[in-house]
């Protein structure tokens, strides 16, 4: 086994791709008690006798393969299979691993993430590699497969998914919800939500179905503070191009959050982000259906792909709802910067700081000092071009000079590959 990203060392395996994540869950809130079972449709990329799947603190109870039961061991970040016959580069093969146990995050550098009780229910926090914690995987960001979801709860509970719900029934004391996912999606950006939510209807700008889940005591406030969505939808399909995902929904949690969590065509909130100064982190987690989700990267060091056009979506809606310009607002945070530490280089920020807000900004300002150098209409068009280009694709760094031209090099090196902040270009008249 070959770690694929030394910004997460011990998560992934290069020796096989998975082609289809296929995923039943059975979950009792009350007990936090998680009994799944995994079915991971794969190919080896090169000759060999095991593999190892990323599982964070669930028991695997049995693994068959191909429906032969495989050898196994279990360590406190993966399962060591051993594979009942050697397979050679490009044999695919059908991994069925069923596990137990009560799911909870795990521990990491950027804190704890993955799988957390709520006060009623649960969410999933994933990103950068939390989903370990809730089901066996391949955990790789360049290794996208669509995904099926099956999950059952307890019948007062809803749990919302990424993918096109199929279906919704209750049975009993149980309440069991299927989504599928056609479209490629990471690992990461895999995710449930349960809790006791209602679902909503925020209408469909050009025929873009916008769910809305939230408790019903939470239900005024929620549809208040997403109600400019279908707006953000129309002003970043001009600035971006047509809405990449099938869908998209929203789901409001009881309990208070960090900061809200993007998912496959999904976005989840807490309670204290329904009021008016959340309005940029909306925009945000909408962005990144584009940017992330759609258009996604390759490995963690291209970080500020994602994070970077997120953050200056936010500046791009800031000026189309009638607040402060882009520039405006990327001057501010110019300013802000300048009075930070000089120490980090975006194009390779590190494992520690590839979520420091400084990433989000001075990407953002990137984006920024070439829409001034390019002038707005071939700006707009080459955010059009990337994100039309590379849909559902992953991309890099590398990728995105070579999409900016070579006449802007040396821009792109003074933003990207340097720490000192350079100088805005002046505004253009």
């Amino acid at each position: 086994m070959t770690a694929v990203d030394p910004y997460a060392p011990r998560s992934g395996d290069l020796s096989y791709e998975v082609h289809a994540y296929d995923l039943e869950l059975d979950y009792r809130v009350r007990t936090n008690r998680l009994d799944g079972v995994a079915r991971l449709t794969a190919a080896l990329t090169a000759p060999t006798r095991a593999i190892d799947v990323d599982l964070v603190g669930l028991r695997a109870a049995k693994v068959r393969v191909d429906g032969v039961s495989a050898a196994f061991r279990q360590g406190p970040h993966r399962l060591h299979v051993t594979l009942p016959r050697p397979l050679d580069a490009g044999e695919t093969f059908v991994l069925e691993i069923r596990y137990e146990g009560a799911p909870g995050p795990r521990r990491s550098r950027w804190g704890t993430i993955g799988w957390e009780e709520l006060d009623d229910g649960a969410l999933v926090a994933n990103q950068p590699t939390g989903a370990p914690t809730w089901f066996p995987c391949n955990d790789r960001p360049d290794n996208r497969a669509p995904v099926r979801l099956r999950i059952s709860t307890d019948r007062e509970y809803a749990a919302v998914a990424v993918g096109t719900r199929v279906s919704d029934e209750v049975r009993g004391r149980r309440r069991t919800a299927e989504y599928v996912s056609d479209v490629p999606t990471a690992t990461y950006l895999a995710a449930v939500q349960i809790g006791r939510y209602a679902p909503n209807d925020l209408g469909e700008p050009e025929g873009l179905a916008i769910e809305l889940w939230a408790p019903t005591a939470l239900r005024t406030a929620a549809l208040a503070a997403f109600a400019d969505v279908p707006a953000m939808v129309r002003a970043f399909e001009e600035a971006f191009g047509p809405y990449p995902q099938p869908h998209y929904r929203l789901v409001v949690t009881a309990d208070d959050l960090e900061i809200p969590l993007e998912s496959q065509g999904m976005a989840v909130f807490g309670a204290n982000h329904l009021d008016a100064d959340s309005e940029r982190l909306v925009a945000h987690e909408l962005a990144h259906q584009w940017f992330g989700n759609s258009v996604g990267i390759a490995r963690w060091q291209d970080i500020w792909l994602n994070e970077g056009f997120a953050c200056y979506a936010e500046w791009l809606w800031s000026e189309a709802s009638g607040g402060e310009s882009a520039d405006a607002c990327a001057r501010a945070h110019h300013r802000a910067l300048a009075a930070e530490p000089q120490d980090l280089v975006i194009a390779d920020p590190g494992p520690d700081l590839m979520f420091d807000d400084r990433v989000y900004k001075r990407g953002a300002l990137t984006l920024h000092a070439l829409r001034l150098t390019l002038g707005d209409a071939d700006f707009f068009a080459l955010l059009r071009s990337w994100a039309e280009q590379n849909q559902h694709s992953l991309v890099s760094t590398a990728g995105f000079r070579i999409a900016v031209g070579g006449e802007h090099a040396a821009l792109l090196t003074a933003w990207l590959d340097r720490p000192a902040l350079p100088a805005l270009p002046r505004a253009r008249r």
